[in-house]
């Protein structure tokens, strides 16, 4: 069953739980919910073309849709800086020291959130090309 408009639903409320961590201060959260959303937007994708991926890497899946679709690259830019949050914005092993939430600033919730919705808004337009 292909569930593309699931995805992708589900890809802008991760967005939105990110702005929503940005304006309360939670700034790893809004970072790991941005990676979120550029993840499920792209899977949305991989759905509509009736296409099964595994992983979280929205790198690794924007290499791979490549194949298929010109991707630009700044978005695969982005998307390794995304999948760089992945892990360390939620686990305090993943630093030398201190809890995730002392070591993401504003600034790169921000910037994390941009990339997320020009990865979101770029998978939408391929969505409403794709039959």
């Amino acid at each position: 069953m292909e569930r593309s408009e699931d995805w992708i639903r589900e890809a802008e409320w991760d967005l939105k739980h990110a702005k929503n961590d940005l304006e309360h201060g939670f700034y790893n959260w809004a970072c790991f919910s941005s990676q979120q959303a550029a993840e499920k937007a792209v899977k949305a994708v991989f759905q509509k073309m009736h296409i099964d991926v595994w992983g979280h890497s929205v790198a690794d899946l924007l290499n791979e849709l490549s194949k298929s679709i010109k991707i630009p690259k700044k978005l695969i830019q982005y998307a390794y800086e995304l999948d760089k949050v992945y892990i360390p914005s939620r686990y305090p092993n993943a630093h030398p020291s201190g809890s995730p939430s002392q070591r993401y600033t504003i600034r790169e919730a921000r910037r994390m959130i941009k990339y997320a919705e020009e990865i979101i808004k770029f998978c939408k337009n391929i969505l409403s090309t794709i039959r």
